[in-house]
């Protein structure tokens, strides 16, 4: 991994994604899956995943065993996501701003959301928990999901045992971009969403933007494409463990990118030294190495400036590998998630800690956050205005009405007095 000690230099280090290029592809995919439907999703299956399919819907009744292990990790890891975003819930507030005037706030669930699990290499089984249970506990009526086939075009058995452990019964044998316009769109088998969650590579994320920008599309959760991960390290950081949480994140896609940022030079080079020796024991070699290639260390002069460069680059996944953390989780402004000192691996909030997974990249968390129960339900205001109310809030609205020149807005108010 390179090091590289001007952090101006570094900023421009981000993997470099073509979305230009992608974009291109992108919408002709979402419009041939506007136009055929079914049948397009059926040739897209054909084409990029090398399988043939007969049914679109996946077969939730086929029991294939998972062992007593999974079956307890997955239940584990589903209470405390639960036990996590039930605290988090967002709640019906009530306020008198004067008297007469009571303004509330109500949470209500989106009727129909569609939520998205990558297959590929490595079906995200963890993504399930992570979207159906806000999903389930914002009280959404209609949740389906689409992932990819496994090669014999059946459901990876683990992503099935998942769905039906959260309450899921529409699962379509659909993946990337074609997947987001079949249900941004709907088709025959597969109905239209108002809302779209999950992650995905750069054309998945392309196609959940392009979607999002058409009225006649679906809203989205937040952009969350190619996974990233930046350290935060001082020179008592322990170069093992930052190199197996930088692997942890390189193993995901030859496109995902690891950053660490440390006070020491000497660190960086043991670090690297560490990535050689663990990356060969990894199944996933190749597809690390390769993302090694996107992947940088710098060295700057204080745990501070290390803090001011997280919230310029704006990672997805932040970790904090340095001598009493908590002092600087106040100065983090601009960050998916955080993981506060040495036993809070990111592998920790990928599965069971309880804060969800689904996060924006790509310097998003400059401007979103993370998936919760809030995204999945929108906030209705109400106002009851008693006749002493509309009193005492006449004068305002009657000034404000002439100010802006909306005669009918005055006299809908002067009409009630």
């Amino acid at each position: 991994m390179k090091i590289i000690t001007n952090r101006a230099a570094a900023t421009t280090q981000r993997a470099q994604i073509d979305f230009t290029t992608i974009t291109r592809q992108v919408e002709q995919i979402i419009r041939t899956v506007q136009a055929n439907g079914d049948r397009a999703l059926f040739d897209y299956t054909k084409q990029f995943d090398g399988v043939t399919l007969t049914n679109l819907r996946a077969d939730l009744t086929n029991n294939v065993p998972v062992t007593a292990a999974v079956q307890q990790a997955l239940a584990i890891a589903k209470q405390n996501i639960t036990t996590f975003h039930q605290a988090v819930m967002p709640q019906a507030i009530t306020v008198e701003t004067m008297p007469g005037v009571l303004c509330t706030s109500e949470p209500r669930a989106i009727d129909r959301v569609g939520l998205y699990v990558p297959g590929g290499s490595a079906p995200l089984v963890s993504t399930v928990l992570m979207l159906a249970i806000p999903a389930q506990l914002a009280g959404c009526k209609e949740i389906m999901l689409c992932t990819p086939p496994q090669p014999d075009g059946t459901l990876n058995p683990l992503i099935a045992y998942a769905a039906k452990l959260c309450g899921i019964e529409q699962v379509f044998l659909v993946g990337g971009a074609q997947a987001i316009a079949a249900m941004a769109y709907g088709t025959a088998t597969i109905p239209k969403v108002a809302k779209l969650f999950g992650p995905g590579n750069a054309y998945v994320t392309a196609a959940k933007q392009w979607v999002a920008a058409d009225p006649a599309g679906a809203a989205i959760d937040l952009p969350a494409g190619p996974t990233e991960v930046l350290v935060i390290a001082d020179e008592l950081a322990k170069p093992e463990v930052i190199a197996a949480d930088l692997l942890a994140q390189l193993e995901h896609g030859a496109d995902s990118q690891a950053v660490l940022v440390t006070t020491s030079l000497a660190l960086a080079k043991q670090v690297n030294l560490e990535l050689e020796l663990q990356v060969r024991t990894l199944p996933r070699r190749t597809i690390a190495e390769q993302a090694l290639q996107n992947s940088f260390s710098l060295v700057v002069g204080s745990v501070a400036e290390a803090i001011a460069f997280a919230n310029d680059y704006a990672p997805e996944h932040l970790l904090l590998q340095c001598l009493n953390p908590e002092r600087y989780t106040a100065k983090i402004r601009n960050a998916g998630s955080v993981f506060v000192g040495e036993y809070a691996c990111e592998s920790a909030g990928d599965y069971a800690s309880g804060t969800n997974h689904t996060l924006p990249t790509y310097g998003y968390a400059k401007a979103y956050s993370g998936v919760s129960v809030a995204s999945f339900q929108k906030q209705v205001t109400f106002q009851t205005v008693t006749k002493a109310g509309a009193l005492a809030l006449a004068p305002t609205v009657l000034q404000l009405a002439e100010l802006e020149g909306l005669t009918a807005h005055k006299r809908a108010m002067q009409i009630r007095l």
